[in-house]
């Protein structure tokens, strides 16, 4: 009886030019390019398994190619490997180390990593632009706020805080209309709930398309707003959130809540979170989590919002 093909582990480290790779008595550089590429990938004698650290958007060509020729592909998330390395006394870090790392985790974790699978149309395009909005909002908040009280060139610091604002809007006009080209109807059960606006809506619609979530749980998860314990025997640690997913939604569903909290629907929410001894802030990451929830049921289930309150909560969630 013949026995199974084993597969093929490989860690690969990739940077803008080239591509170190690592499998078992295997150690080779490659130029990070599209034919060279597919000539070695084309060259593996079955199905290989491919773990990759994110990098920008350097990874995406060998992933791609990869799983368009029907490898195993698993991308990994940095700070997981940088921990992984210190806990196995990890002293240094080359590419070549690194690709061997990512071998060495891939063996041992196999089991409980996902397989990365291409992203929908127009998910990256979405991404680019909310991360293009976020640098320009960041950028206008920072001159604001660094030339307050000056009075020198005041009158040319206000014309281009206008143009900044200006592509803020131009850029919340292209994700909104980017986001309604691809899935219109889920933006717009978004945009019922209070609080959330064409951007926000927007990135909750691409976010929601990256993955097949189980639940709301799995949901709020991969945008980083679950809370992580740190407990040990009779000692509770501080709580705080995961942050391991997009930043900017964060940022969005916590304006989003500082808007819903003063709405009719939210705002008994809001004030039984104070009411049992959370800060504001505190208070507000909760609505923030609580307005996730509601907006995957609803894009889940395919339904309309319905925003009466019944026991704290609303009957989407």
């Amino acid at each position: 009886m013949a026995m199974p093909a084993r597969e093929l582990d490989f860690g690969v480290d990739v940077a803008k030019a080239s591509v170190q790779i690592d499998g078992e008595g295997l150690s080779l550089e490659l130029s990070n390019t599209t034919r060279d590429l597919r000539t070695w990938l084309k060259r593996l004698p079955s199905q290989a398994c491919f773990a990759l650290e994110a990098t920008s958007t350097f990874h995406l060509t060998f992933a791609n190619l990869a799983h368009e020729l029907g490898h195993a592909v698993y991308l990994i998330d940095g700070f997981r490997l940088s921990r992984y390395r210190e806990g196995i006394g990890g002293r240094a870090k080359t590419d070549v180390l690194d690709a061997q790392l990512l071998r060495r985790y891939l063996s041992h974790e196999k089991q409980s990593l996902r397989l990365w699978t291409p992203p929908p149309a127009g998910y990256s395009e979405i991404l680019k632009l909310l991360n293009l909005r976020e640098r320009c909002v960041s950028a206008r908040v920072m001159i604001e706020q660094s030339m307050a009280g000056v009075g020198v060139c005041k009158r040319e610091l206000s014309e281009t805080v206008r143009k900044m604002r200006a592509l803020e809007a131009l850029l919340g006009q292209r994700i909104e209309a980017c986001a309604r080209r691809y899935w219109a109807e889920q933006v717009t059960r978004c945009r019922q709930i209070e609080g959330v606006g064409p951007i926000t809506s927007a990135a909750l619609a691409a976010i929601y398309q990256r993955g097949s979530f189980r639940s709301s749980d799995a949901f709020v998860a991969f945008i980083g707003l679950d809370v992580q314990a740190r407990d040990s025997g009779t000692q509770r640690g501080r709580r705080k959130l995961s942050k391991r997913g997009n930043a900017e939604l964060r940022r969005l569903l916590y304006t989003a809540a500082m808007t819903a909290c003063r709405s009719g629907t939210w705002k008994p929410y809001y004030q039984q979170l104070l009411a049992r001894g959370l800060k504001k802030i505190q208070a507000l990451v909760a609505l923030s989590r609580k307005l996730a929830r509601v907006a995957f049921t609803l894009m889940k289930n395919e339904c309309d919002y319905q925003p009466e309150m019944r026991s704290g909560g609303c009957l989407a969630t």
